[in-house]
């Protein structure tokens, strides 16, 4: 459950792409729209965003009525969230140290950044810490098996990792034990005409960055040549599959 991230980095990248990351944020909205589903029929008055990015969800939440905190590790990321009125108020920091008393909200969601921890159980006891007894943590995050296409593409150019590894579905069901939690799986699939479109974007949403804060080389033209080659299509189109993972865990 533990990995190294050099979180400084991947801060600076989310935060180079804060302009543009709402227009490249198709999986990020699915993914929230799937975990919102399953807190149907809940009373939720008060809730942290943690890792809020552009605050695209702080400002639905706060749409329907509730006190939104967003929390998010990089500064640029918060400041643009923060020009959009997403919130009721901003926290610059890391989910895995809440700067936060325990006990403070309904609602701890946290939508595609825990895979950003450098322990999954560390970052999730720190949602738990901040939710009232009765309320919940929420969360999404990236399983093992996402970006198979590239992962596939990339071995036939050479042996170096070029994207992140995810832990397993076993892993993250690790670390949640000991909390009532619920966990569904669902694979997504996105479509694209190129290599190229589906890179730009990844690069549109950060996510070229490794965990341990090496940027993506820039590829060759015939390193490019050769990915298309590799990629495994589907009726001309060039996927990428993503294993999405969504928790609620009940705060007694």
């Amino acid at each position: 459950m533990t990995q190294h991230v050099n979180k400084a980095a991947i801060a600076a990248a989310f935060g180079r792409a804060a302009t543009t990351y709402d227009s490249h944020a198709e999986l990020q909205r699915t993914s929230g729209e799937l975990l919102a589903d399953m807190l149907e029929g809940r009373r939720i008055a008060t809730m942290l965003d943690a890792g809020c990015g552009t605050g695209w969800y702080s400002r639905a939440w706060r749409k329907k009525g509730c006190h939104v905190t967003a929390l998010d590790l990089s500064p640029d990321m918060l400041n643009y969230a923060a020009q959009q009125e997403s919130a009721d108020g901003y926290l610059e920091g890391d989910i895995e140290a809440i700067a936060l008393p325990d006990g403070q909200v309904d609602l701890a969601w946290s939508n595609l950044a825990v895979q950003w921890c450098n322990d999954l159980r560390s970052g999730l006891s720190e949602l738990y810490r901040v939710t009232r007894p009765g309320g919940c943590v929420a969360f999404t995050t990236l399983a093992a098996d996402s970006l198979s296409e590239l992962h596939t593409a990339w071995h036939a150019v050479d042996e170096r990792s070029h994207a992140n590894q995810f832990l397993s579905f076993e892993q993250i069901q690790s670390a949640c034990e000991g909390w009532r939690c619920s966990l569904k799986v669902h694979e997504i699939s996105q479509s694209y005409v190129s290599v190229m479109s589906a890179m730009h974007s990844l690069k549109g949403i950060g996510a070229t960055h490794l965990h341990d804060g090496r940027k993506a080389s820039l590829m060759t033209r015939q390193q490019l040549q050769k990915l298309s080659l590799a990629w495994p299509q589907k009726e001309g189109q060039f996927p990428l599959t993503w294993q999405l993972v969504c928790g609620v865990i009940e705060r007694d």
